[in-house]
């Protein structure tokens, strides 16, 4: 199986959903944090790990103890995952931290923050900066 093949999306959606339902409803370690979002799976074309890019929003400590949780309970992650889908074989979960999801919250923040800058500024003022 090729790695950007149909068959392979479809692994890595599916196994990004059960995650996503485990993390939120199932997994009750109180080190992983309420905030914490499945971002993306990358399922391996033989099938034997699986990188899961996880998001959390919250300061560095909690990042690092939601990392831990979600270490500690990957096993009970894979054994669910086998469970529920029916593949030839359960990944090995590899848990990476990924910001991209605050970092888009902070860039929306900062442009909302240049807009009204702006606009509180009088037209007179942006006319003669132009210039």
């Amino acid at each position: 199986m090729r790695k950007n093949s149909i068959k392979n999306t479809r692994i890595n959606a599916e196994v990004k959903k059960e995650l996503s339902i485990l993390i939120n409803r199932e997994i009750k370690d109180p080190r992983i944090h309420q905030m914490t979002t499945v971002v993306a799976v990358d399922v391996a074309p033989d099938l034997k790990t699986a990188k899961v890019y996880i998001s959390v929003m919250g300061d560095e400590q909690e990042k690092n103890d939601t990392l831990k949780g979600l270490e500690s309970a990957a096993s009970f992650m894979r054994g669910q995952l086998a469970k529920t889908l029916n593949l030839r074989k359960t990944p090995e979960l590899n848990f990476v931290l990924d910001n991209s999801i605050e970092y888009g919250v902070n860039m929306s923040r900062y442009i909302d923050e240049i807009n009204s800058n702006s606009s509180n500024q009088p037209m007179e003022n942006l006319e003669e900066e132009s210039e």
